[in-house]
C-alpha cells in the first residue's frame, strides 16, 4: 500500500463493513499488551481475522492477537482491535495508521488507544496506570505524509490530541472506582530496542512521563479525521538507568496483565457514561 493509498483503505473498509452487517460501531478500542482479554468481553462478537482484511498484516509481537472484534461492550457498539501494527516491525507509518482510517470510514466517533510503556517520570513505579494528556512524536514518521485522503485535514490541529472532556470523564470514573490513575505525556519512539539510560534522561528533559513504541500513528490519523481520542498507558517498569534493573518483554507482559484489569474497569465505566 503506497502513501495516501485511498484504494487500500477502501478495500479494507469494504471487507470489514461486509462482516459488520447492521452493526454501526461508535467507539473503537485499540488493545495494547496485556489487554487482549477485553476482546473476549464483547457481547455478540463478530471476529474478523486480519488475514481477511486487505492491507492488514499479521501482528508479529507476543501478546498481540490478529483480529478485529465487533459487538457491544456495556451496551455501546464497539470495534476492538486486538493486535496493532508497529513501525519497528518494518511497516510503513500508513500501515500503522490504516486501522484508524478504517474506523473513521465506518463512522467511529471515539478512538480509545491503550499501550504498555516504560516510566520516565521518576515517581512512576512499575504497575502505574497513566492517562495520556499529550504525546511527543519521536518516531520521525507520520502516517499523513503523502496526498491527503478524502475526509482528512492536510494540517490537522493538534492542540488537544487527547480529548479534554473524555479525559475528565476517565478521571471521574477512576476516582469513583477508587483506582489510582496518574496523568502525563507519552513519548512515541521507533524501537524496537528499549531506551538507553541517556535516552531516558533526554526524554525526561523533553517533558515525557512515559515512553513506548506505538499509539502516535493511530492518534494522528484519527485527529485528521475529526475522531475524538482517549489514551492510556500501563507503566510496566521504570526506564533504563532509573533503578539499574534490566528488563525483558516477558516481564512487560506480566505487569501489563496485572494493571490491565484495573484499566478494563475504567474503560467499561467510561463506556457506560460516554456520549457519542
Amino acid at each position: 500500500m503506497g502513501k495516501g493509498d485511498e484504494g487500500g483503505t477502501s478495500a479494507a473498509v469494504a471487507a470489514v463493513r461486509k462482516r459488520l452487517g447492521t452493526l454501526k460501531p461508535r467507539v473503537a478500542i485499540v488493545l495494547g499488551s496485556g489487554l487482549g482479554f477485553l476482546a473476549d468481553a464483547v457481547a455478540d462478537p463478530v471476529r474478523i481475522l486480519y488475514s481477511t482484511i486487505p492491507g492488514f498484516p499479521e501482528p508479529g509481537v507476543a501478546g498481540h492477537k490478529g483480529e478485529l472484534v465487533a459487538g457491544t461492550l456495556e451496551g455501546v457498539p464497539v470495534l476492538v482491535q486486538a493486535g496493532r501494527f508497529h513501525l519497528y516491525e518494518g511497516h510503513p507509518a500508513e500501515v500503522a495508521g490504516l486501522p484508524a482510517r478504517v474506523f473513521a470510514e465506518l463512522g467511529v466517533q471515539i478512538l480509545i488507544v491503550t499501550n504498555a510503556a516504560g516510566g520516565v517520570r521518576r515517581t512512576f513505579p512499575g504497575g502505574t496506570l497513566m492517562l495520556i494528556a499529550d504525546h511527543l512524536n519521536l518516531m520521525w514518521r507520520n502516517p499523513l505524509i503523502g496526498q491527503p485522503q478524502p475526509g482528512e485535514q492536510r494540517f490537522p490541529i493538534m492542540h488537544a490530541p487527547y480529548d479534554p472532556e473524555l479525559r475528565a470523564l476517565a478521571r471521574a470514573v477512576a476516582r469513583e472506582a477508587k483506582i489510582t490513575m496518574e496523568e502525563g505525556v507519552y513519548a512515541g519512539l521507533l524501537g524496537p530496542s528499549y531506551e538507553t539510560p541517556a535516552e531516558v534522561r533526554m526524554l525526561e528533559r523533553l517533558g515525557a512521563d512515559a515512553v513506548g513504541m506505538s499509539t502516535v500513528p493511530e492518534v494522528l490519523v484519527a485527529r485528521s479525521r475529526g475522531v475524538r481520542c482517549l489514551g492510556f498507558s500501563i507503566i510496566t517498569n521504570p526506564g533504563a538507568g532509573i533503578t539499574g534493573e534490566a528488563l525483558s518483554h516477558t516481564e512487560v507482559l506480566a505487569v501489563s496483565e496485572q494493571v490491565a484489569r484495573q484499566l478494563a474497569i475504567v474503560l467499561k465505566g467510561i463506556l457506560r457514561r460516554i456520549d457519542c
